[in-house]
């Protein structure tokens, strides 16, 4: 038998209550920490949902829609649900085809456990099923009050996905309520368009309960109300408590010192910025430093690490790519051999990896792991057996496994990632007095900002403006790339009645977009910086319309058409080029390298203010083709330096910091409307993330910008200046953002 915490006790009678009160047709937003038990605070409040009954003991809820947005179904949440009703046809799991979860809403099972992914399908699964049984106006649900329950819900409220869910489930009163407005607008035959503006909006027949550590501005205005969430739990009363563990206690920083060296004779123009991550990749591949970090790592882990939680202590290492969790395995398994520790490790990637070094070798995971399947992996992690996992893009959201306690970090994190992926380590157990983390990338006032924002609840910043929205439209209007007839071409077989609908309707709607390719192409051919900049546009429109919708009853023609015609145009528009790639394996060596501690200790965030939340601002589109400069110089920059006297080449790495940051739009719109002080305070917020972002680049400048407050405060001022000059001097919005 389990008990519940008082915080889940507190939170399921909370919206229990709230529900039977205010009805169906509401939505919650549920802000827990991480590690503090949601599954079974999603279990709990899925059984009570499923008996709800209001005074006149009619049901509030027909059934109950648990969500989770990984492709995967939950093992873990849907175990936990099961494991509180064990009576047959009450909980059906999704874990088939889309076929399935029609039957299931079909029946009105009580509790449907799914995936997101299955919502797209499910119309046309229900049109077949009303086809088998003759019915020719079929594939709608009955209108039947449903709640909504999402797992993960700062992932899951925003695309067409969710969307088609509210479709879906929205039934035959969606249908009628899109055919009410359109009897009002005085139109005919266009059903279709109003349903696709229909299902954007709230429902009256469901309610929405959202969970989730890392709520997102979107996930407050969708889920929200006036920015609060129904019930909080935060990080910090989870520590206090002794629910969850403060995982950076004990945080320990280390930095790569190096020297690389032209190799070869010939000295090639390369782009800066295309370059320099290459010679980054270089080095995060180059034997020697997955070596080195191989041997710091297996050293820690064997001298500290396991002799923790009662000798049963496990370490994940968080690797930056596929081809590094490959590298660092076989490096992991080597010096393992070569030593004879007791260790063995796993590893975790999607797909098949090939390694340029090898011509027709592949990688996969459960070839390296000997063959231990996928779905296999988290149970076998969990024996005495195995100690370590290796991951890339794999177990950073959603793995809990309480004997976890050191965490290797080497790839850059930020914002809700880095909460996400080190909050791994924060289950607790028996055994489990501390944590560690040894971190080889970032920085610990970076990590600090993003744990602090959620550390005592996520507060909402500032709102969108949706008269941007209107303002891009005119804009793209205006371009020429398109016309009012691609658009009525377009729309006119898009939103045609379905029994009208057709197999060639797919190449009418192609054929209708094919102008607006072909213009697009000339313009990419003779201005392709202004190209960029109106495919920036097109994707800030479809962007802003998506999460207005769902907030804002716009119920406007000429918007829902224009957003459907963009986000289709959108898949079709050929890519920028992507201009020279490079490999410096035979041009470029390693002279010199070094790995330092350079900081230890707890990161503390009981001071300081947090960042507020604040709304999606227009997508950045501006691509600078860089100059050509000569290989040599380029390794000038990011060769590492000991010394305080900054040569031309370290003033070339601030030109490249200025150059990226005068690109960046809300950037160049701070410098539109603020005085330079007011300026140097957006300025200050970009510029920590493009030091990070090029610490590759030259460690000596970076590792002085971030420890030396007095160097950070004279260059934030000085590159501030400079770029508020170059955005403000006539003649350089020609050459900004392009």
């Amino acid at each position: 038998m389990i008990f519940p915490r008082y915080h889940q006790l507190e939170a399921v009678r909370s919206l229990v209550d709230q529900a039977q009160r205010e009805g169906v047709g509401h939505n919650y937003l549920v802000e827990h920490s991480a590690g503090s038990g949601k599954s079974n605070t999603i279990g709990w409040l899925t059984h009570r949902l499923a008996s709800l009954h209001d005074e006149r003991n009619d049901r509030v809820f027909d059934s109950v829609v648990v969500i989770t947005d990984r492709v995967v179904l939950d093992k873990q949440l849907q175990d936990t649900i099961y494991q509180f009703e064990h009576k047959h046809g009450v909980v059906q799991k999704i874990d088939e085809s889309s076929r399935q979860l029609a039957e299931a809403l079909e029946s009105a099972v009580p509790i449907i456990i799914t995936t997101l992914q299955k919502f797209p399908f499910v119309s046309r699964q229900l049109a077949k099923m009303a086809e088998e049984r003759g019915e020719t106006d079929g594939g709608v649900l009955k209108s039947r009050n449903c709640a909504v329950i999402i797992d993960e819900a700062h992932s899951s409220q925003g695309g067409e996905t969710a969307t088609d869910l509210k479709e879906v489930l929205g039934g035959q009163g969606l249908r009628e309520d899109a055919a009410k407005s359109m009897a009002e607008d005085e139109k005919e035959d266009m059903d279709e368009l109003y349903r696709s503006m229909a299902k954007r909006g709230r429902q009256a027949n469901l309610s929405f309960f959202a969970f989730t550590a890392t709520p997102k501005h979107k996930t407050f205005k969708v889920f929200g109300r006036d920015g609060k969430p129904a019930h909080r739990y935060t990080m910090r009363q989870a520590i206090e408590e002794g629910f969850i563990l403060d995982v950076l206690k004990h945080y320990t920083t280390y930095a790569s010192y190096f020297r690389l060296l032209k190799a070869s004779e010939d000295d090639p123009n390369v782009e800066r910025k295309k370059a320099a991550r290459a010679l980054a990749r270089f080095l995060k591949l180059h034997p020697h430093n997955i070596a080195q970090k191989t041997e710091v790592m297996i050293e820690h882990f064997n001298a500290a690490t396991q002799h923790k939680i009662g000798g049963r202590a496990k370490a994940m290492v968080v690797t930056g790519s596929r081809l590094e969790a490959v590298r660092y395995k076989q490096s992991f398994d080597r010096y393992i051999k070569e030593k004879g520790y007791a260790i063995k490790s796993l590893v975790a990637f999607s797909g098949a990896v090939t390694d340029d070094k090898l011509k027709d070798v592949t990688y996969t995971e459960e070839g390296m792991n000997l063959g231990v399947r996928e779905k296999e992996l988290p149970e076998m992690f969990a024996t005495q057996e195995y100690q370590v996992l290796l991951v890339a893009e794999k177990y950073q959201t959603g793995f809990d496994q309480p004997l976890l306690h050191t965490m290797y970090v080497d790839r850059r994190l930020a914002g809700i990632q880095a909460v996400q992926t080190l909050s791994r380590l924060n289950r607790i157990h028996l055994l489990k007095e501390d944590t560690f983390i040894l971190d080889f990338v970032n920085d610990r006032d970076e990590i600090r900002e993003a744990f602090k924002t959620y550390f005592e609840g996520a507060e909402i910043g500032e709102d969108v403006d949706p008269a941007r929205m209107y303002e891009i439209k005119s804009e793209l209007d205006a371009d020429g790339i398109y016309v009012i007839a691609d658009l009525e071409r377009f729309s006119a077989v898009y939103f045609k009645p379905r029994h009208r609908q057709s197999p060639n309707d797919h190449q009418l709607m192609n054929a209708a977009l094919d102008p607006c390719v072909a213009r697009f192409k000339e313009l990419q051919q003779e201005k392709p910086e202004e190209a960029e900049l109106w495919r920036g546009k097109l994707l800030a429109f479809c962007s802003l319309y998506s999460f207005l919708s769902q907030i804002i009853p716009y119920q406007d023609t000429d918007l829902e058409r224009l957003y459907v015609f963009l986000r289709h145009l959108a898949t079709k528009l050929p890519k920028r080029g992507a201009g020279p790639s490079y490999q410096f394996d035979d041009e470029v060596r390693l002279e010199y390298y070094r790995l330092q501690k350079i900081s230890e200790g707890s990161i503390s965030l009981s001071d300081g203010q947090s960042n507020r939340l604040d709304g999606p601002s227009e997508v950045g589109s501006g691509v600078l083709r860089e100059e050509a400069l000569a290989l040599s110089r380029l390794i000038d920059v990011v060769n590492d330096r000991f010394g305080t006297d900054f040569n031309q080449a370290d003033q070339l790495f601030f030109d490249q910091i200025i150059e990226a940051a005068i690109s960046d739009s809300a950037l160049r719109q701070a410098a539109m409307v603020n005085p330079g002080d007011k300026f140097e305070l957006v300025f200050k917020n970009l510029l920590e993330a493009l030091f990070v972002e090029r610490m590759d680049q030259n460690e000596e400048i970076f590792a002085r910008f971030m420890n030396d407050r007095s160097f950070q405060k004279v260059v934030t001022g000085w590159l501030s200046t400079e770029a508020y000059r170059k955005l403000n001097s006539p003649g350089e919005d020609a050459n900004v953002g392009k």
